[in-house]
């Protein structure tokens, strides 16, 4: 159980990232989730959307370098512990952990985004804790 996430890579320079955003938006592409990470010349803006091949595509045509890359969504509960007991599933199975973020969900309350070296094993771990996974039709 995965969902599609898409990196873009940006120049680290003053509104490279607003008309990154704006580009989306134009191209009627909402998107759900995103994170940034920023070197000293450029950035990786990381985006969950709803159709994911199809802004792939949008952002190719418009001269942007992307990469698509499988992630797993853990619900997750808005109260103390929560995602270090999602963590700690994670490494008790020796899954590693290269990246997370979260975003608000109205159907859970929030999702973790998780890059993870091995997806299904992330996933069996955590249906065996009880923790929710979900995949791109989950979230829209």
């Amino acid at each position: 159980m995965s969902v599609k996430q898409i990196s873009v890579f940006i120049e680290n320079k003053k509104g490279k990232l607003a008309e990154a955003t704006r580009f989306i938006a134009n191209h009627d592409i909402n998107l759900k989730a995103l994170s940034i990470a920023d070197t000293q010349d450029f950035g990786i803006l990381r985006i969950i959307c709803e159709e994911p091949q199809l802004a792939e595509a949008v952002l190719q045509e418009g001269g942007y370098i992307t990469t698509m890359t499988d992630v797993l969504a853990a619900a997750i509960s808005d109260e103390p512990g929560s995602l270090a007991s999602i963590l700690e599933v994670l490494s008790e199975e020796n899954v590693v952990v290269e990246y997370t973020y979260a975003f608000l969900s109205d159907k859970v309350g929030a999702y973790m985004i998780f890059r993870v070296d091995d997806n299904q094993k992330a996933a069996a771990a955590l249906a065996g804790a009880g923790i929710k996974t979900a995949n791109q039709e989950d979230l829209f």
